[in-house]
């Protein structure tokens, strides 16, 4: 695809150079600074002064000056000129002889003594731009014979040439381009490349110099532009290999240069400019009769056979903004990136972030999403020059003012959309997806806050589920602006969580309070009014708390009061004193409760004002329920089980006081019963369980409880007061039969033994018993007891005897511990008669002294309750 890059400027016109002398032709040409110089096919050098002039639109002119021209005298033309600055001379090839001309006088320069000025027999000669020689006042110039296959090396000097090298070829040689020690060279057939200091060679391709010209040209440090076949301009390096792709231009090429990163290429009729960066033709100027073409230090110039132009190249800026004005975003990038070596670091990154914003914006436009995040990315665009085509997602408060120039063609979004909603609905979804991205990057330094109001707005808008995690998290989203975008589009809850982020919790609960009233829709969370709770039970703020609490507790008392119950306890949370609770509380009986059973049942919190609240709350709970009519007996069973419960297990409630409060209520008999036993009146308890309720399964069950902390002596105690209030309450009659008859109580007596008859004593228990009873009735009681109190005397003798045997072992141990030796003899005696030893067998007493055999057994017999016995054995 085209693109201007270079435009053609006249410096030398016809009739500046010849005048009415129609028959001259141009032949060469050579430009050192302002001084271009102008071979003839009449062998006249002409000198001409060429100043840049710049127009007001920057449009660029030369004001040529000719200052001198000189015949040469060989009345040959000029074939070839160089320029050697160093030395202030032309090297001039005209006649097939090469010599030297003075550059400002144009006069030939005369032999030095002792060596010659001029080369004879020369076809064409090339300098070496990147000479070997350190020497600053000479040049190397690499020469080709018209009657040898040789190449000859050269040092011009200002008066004379020295020849210091001859390369052989294996052809003969037509054009050659130097560079180092490296000679590019077009032979007959084919181009090579020679090192004339190793001797080292390199054959390239094949190339056949009589169907057309070769062109052998040095682009860059070790590397040439070379013709070849089919119309390719092929780049090669001194190793003989190509880094770089070849351009397609004309079969018919006579002539190339380099004006990087450019290659122009010159025919008969047409100027061709194509890229290296991805060789393709980027512009086409007509040039009829074109003649020469050569790079003069970036500056190329062209001659007709008539006139010298200059190739201007346009700004690099120019030449990129004018494919991006195109659309053509991965040119304008290749251009960028492949001129970086031209361009100072600084002021290329400057020009590379700005391409990479406009090329960001261009595919941003066509909807290339993905590749206009990355080349934001890499341009670090400043995310508010995108946030700023989206009407009125920028805060009212932000000072952001779009670049210039600018990056983009596009007002706004709707500009860019021209009233496609699909296109404008994608550019958000973009933008919301490029934000989230980049909010937490280095990217929005300095701008957070436009950026997270404009992903508010966004979410809002969207209906998005991040909305919330968005003010849930740490934000900077500006106060003023968001919330009538939250109330534009009833993000009622959205709007209280902004309030609590910026420390306004009083309205938050307002807002969040209204939408459960029913005074807002907004359908956000179905369960607000958990939220709120739970909101309130993490407030820090006990004012808060105190206002709204009530309303929560009216809502639902069961829920409402986990503002209290599970509130936690944290370095900037104090624990709430339960009595202002408690106080609070004295309207909502409900939610009281409900605290006190925290306080006591979860908390365990042993304060008998609590305790004894909450038994006077059960016990209110049961009467209300017992005065209802019809009454619930579900609900009364409940809450009879809940009182019945603390009665027994709670030891800090004020039994007297309770005791009291139920003298009047007939049918709270078993409560009672438990009151009294708390008081240890078990007499009555029982009493009351037994006569009056006639609860037997009760009883028992009270026995239990009431004995359940204390020692087995005061389990019987209780279980025996339980026979005899059976045994009391109900004597046998006249006549009665012996095998059990008898009434209820002698039944509950009879079920009482069978069931614990370990419990009880079983000698006292049959003198309690009537004479009357049968011994079929108590078989199972009698059982139990006899095989308990067997139970009890083996497990006796077994603790006895597995006493007995630790106790030998232990001694044993002992003695196995000390490993002395208990020494005997005729002259020792015997520590319990006073004899001495007539044999090794002893018995060794604790504390290792030794006695007779049979004084230790008599010893044990005489006193069997003394265990003095450690050890027998052997010893010597």
């Amino acid at each position: 695809m085209s693109v201007k890059a270079f435009e053609l400027v006249p410096a030398v016109e016809r009739d500046l150079l010849m005048g009415d002398k129609a028959r001259i032709n141009i032949e060469c040409i050579e430009c050192c600074g302002k001084h271009l110089y102008v071979g003839t096919n009449d062998c006249f050098i002409h000198h001409f002064l060429l100043d840049e002039v710049a127009s007001s639109k920057g449009k660029l002119s030369y004001s040529t000056q000719k200052l001198l021209h000189k015949y040469l005298g060989l009345k040959k033309p000029v074939a070839e000129l160089r320029a050697a600055s160093a030395l202030e001379r032309l090297i001039v090839l005209c006649d097939g002889m090469v010599f030297l001309v003075d550059m400002v006088t144009l006069e030939s320069v005369p032999s030095a003594a002792g060596g010659g000025a001029k080369i004879r027999g020369v076809t064409t000669f090339c300098v070496n731009e990147n000479p070997v020689n350190g020497d600053p006042f000479c040049v190397e110039m690499g020469v080709l014979s018209s009657k040898r296959r040789t190449v000859q090396v050269y040092m011009v000097y200002e008066d004379r040439v020295q020849l210091v090298k001859e390369v052989n070829t294996p052809e003969q040689p037509c054009a050659v381009s130097i560079d180092g020690y490296f000679l590019c060279l077009a032979l007959t057939t084919q181009y090579v490349i020679l090192n004339y200091n190793t001797g080292a060679s390199q054959e390239l391709f094949p190339y056949n110099s009589e169907e057309r010209r070769p062109i052998v040209k040095r682009i860059s440090r070790e590397e040439f532009l070379l013709a070849a076949p089919g119309g390719l301009g092929m780049f090669a390096n001194s190793d003989g290999a190509s880094q770089r792709a070849p351009v397609n231009w004309s079969e018919s090429v006579i002539a190339a240069a380099v004006c990087f990163p450019y290659v122009v290429a010159l025919d008969e009729n047409f100027v061709t400019i194509h890229s290296m960066l991805d060789q393709q033709l980027k512009q086409t100027l007509s040039f009829r009769d074109g003649r020469l073409l050569q790079d003069f230090e970036g500056k190329v110039m062209l001659a007709s056979t008539k006139s010298v132009y200059v190739l201007v190249p346009l700004p690099l800026e120019r030449q990129i903004q004018d494919l991006l004005a195109g659309h053509r975003v991965e040119e304008a990038l290749v251009l960028t990136e492949g001129a970086q070596r031209n361009i100072p670091k600084d002021k290329f990154q400057i020009l590379h972030r700005r391409i990479l914003q406009q090329a960001g914006f261009i595919k941003f436009g066509q909807l290339q999403f993905l590749e206009a995040k990355e080349h934001f990315r890499k341009g670090e665009l400043d995310v508010r020059e995108l946030i700023s085509l989206y009407p009125l997602l920028l805060p009212a408060s932000s000072s952001f003012m779009r670049c210039h120039p600018p990056l983009h063609e596009f007002a706004d979004l709707n500009h860019l959309a021209q009233g496609d909603q699909e296109k404008v609905l994608r550019c958000k979804k973009f933008l919301i997806s490029y934000l989230g991205e980049v909010r937490s990057t280095d990217v929005v330094n300095g701008c957070r806050d436009d950026v997270d109001t404009a992903l508010l707005k966004l979410y809002a808008e969207q209906d998005h589920d991040s909305l919330l995690d968005l003010l849930a998290s740490d934000n900077s989203c500006v106060l003023t602006d968001s919330v009538p975008w939250l109330e534009k589009y009833h993000k009622y809850f959205a709007l209280g969580l902004l309030y609590h982020f910026n420390g306004q919790d009083a309205a938050a609960l307002k807002l969040w309070i209204r939408i459960v009233d029913g005074e807002l829709q907004d359908s956000t969370r179905s369960d607000l009014y958990e939220y709120i709770v739970d909101f309130l039970c993490c407030s820090s703020s006990m004012e808060i708390v105190w206002k709204y609490a009530d309303w929560a507790l009216q809502k639902d008392p069961t829920t409402g009061i986990r503002i209290f119950t599970k509130r936690p306890v944290g370095k900037d949370r104090s624990e709430v004193n339960p009595d202002e609770v408690i106080a609070y509380l004295g309207k909502h009986s409900q939610a009281l409760l409900l605290y006190l059973e925290h306080l006591v049942l979860e908390r365990k919190m042993q304060k008998e004002k609590f305790h004894t609240h909450l038994v006077v709350l059960y016990l209110d709970r049961v009467r209300l329920l017992l005065s209802e009519s019809p009454t619930d007996e579900g609900q009364l069973t409940r809450a009879r089980e809940k009182l019945q419960a603390m009665l027994r297990e709670s030891d800090l409630y004020r039994v007297q006081f309770v005791l009291g409060k139920m003298e009047s209520c007939d049918k709270l008999l078993l409560e009672r019963a438990t009151l009294h036993g708390k008081l240890e009146e078990h007499d009555k308890a029982l009493h009351i369980l037994v006569h009056k309720l006639r609860d037997f399964p009760s009883a028992e069950a009270f026995c239990i409880w009431a004995s359940s902390s204390r020692d087995p002596a005061y389990r019987q105690r209780l279980f025996h007061l339980l026979l005899g209030v059976y045994l009391d309450g109900s004597p046998p009659g006249k006549g009665q039969a012996a095998d059990g008859g008898g009434g209820e109580m002698e039944m509950a007596a009879v079920d009482l033994l069978n069931r614990h008859g370990e419990v009880f004593d079983a000698v006292r228990v049959l003198r309690m018993l009537p004479e009357s009873w049968s011994l079929q009735l108590l078989r199972p009681f009698l059982n139990r007891a006899i095989r308990a109190s067997m139970h009890a005397g083996r497990t006796s003798q077994i603790a006895l005897g597995l006493a007995r045997s630790e106790n030998v072992q232990l001694l044993h141990d002992r003695l196995k511990e000390r490993r002395k030796p208990i020494v005997v003899s005729e002259k020792k005696g015997c520590h319990l008669c006073h004899n001495t030893f007539s044999e090794p067998s002893v018995v060794c007493l604790p504390g290792g002294v030794p006695v007779h055999v049979h004084c230790a057994a008599q010893r044990v017999r005489d006193s069997p309750t003394k265990r003095q016995l450690a050890n027998s054995g052997n010893h010597t």
